[in-house]
C-alpha cells in the first residue's frame, strides 16, 4: 500500500483518528449498553477516553478508566476475559477489511489534568502567571 501523499509521516494520518474515533463511539456504546455476555462487566461503568490506531489499523489501543477510578485491576480482568467478544462487538460497527486486536491501557488524562490544576493554585505559580 502506497503513502499517502497528503500525509508526512508525523502523527497519526487522518484515516487512523478517523478509525481510532469511531472504534471509541463503538467501544464505548458496546460497554454501555452491556451487549457482553459478562454480567460482571456490564455491571462496572466504564470511559474510553481515546483510542489509538497503528499505520495499517491492525491494532487499536483503548485508554479506559473505570468510573470513580477505583478497581482498574478488575476492569483490565474483565476486559482482557472479554476481549474477543469486545472485539466481535466492535468490528460489526467498521467497515474495515480486519477487525483490530484490542489493547487496553490504563488513561492518565484525568490524573494529569489534577496536577495541572493543582500546580496552577499554588501561589508561586499564580504570581508568575500575574507578572
Amino acid at each position: 500500500m502506497g503513502k499517502n501523499r497528503f500525509h508526512d509521516g508525523h502523527g497519526p494520518s487522518q484515516r487512523q483518528l478517523r478509525v481510532g474515533e469511531l472504534i471509541r463511539r463503538t467501544l464505548s456504546e458496546v460497554l454501555t449498553r452491556g451487549d457482553i455476555h459478562d454480567p460482571e462487566l456490564n455491571r462496572m461503568s466504564i470511559t474510553v477516553g481515546e483510542v489509538t490506531v497503528s499505520p495499517d489499523l491492525k491494532v487499536a489501543t483503548a485508554y479506559v478508566v473505570p468510573l470513580g477510578g477505583g478497581h482498574s485491576d478488575e476492569m483490565f480482568d474483565l476486559l482482557k476475559r472479554n476481549k474477543s467478544e469486545l472485539r466481535r462487538a466492535v468490528s460489526k460497527g467498521l467497515t474495515l477489511k480486519f477487525a483490530p486486536e484490542l489493547r487496553f491501557r490504563l488513561d492518565e488524562t484525568f490524573d494529569r489534568l489534577d496536577e495541572t490544576r493543582r500546580l496552577f493554585s499554588q501561589d508561586a505559580v499564580r504570581r508568575d502567571l500575574e507578572e
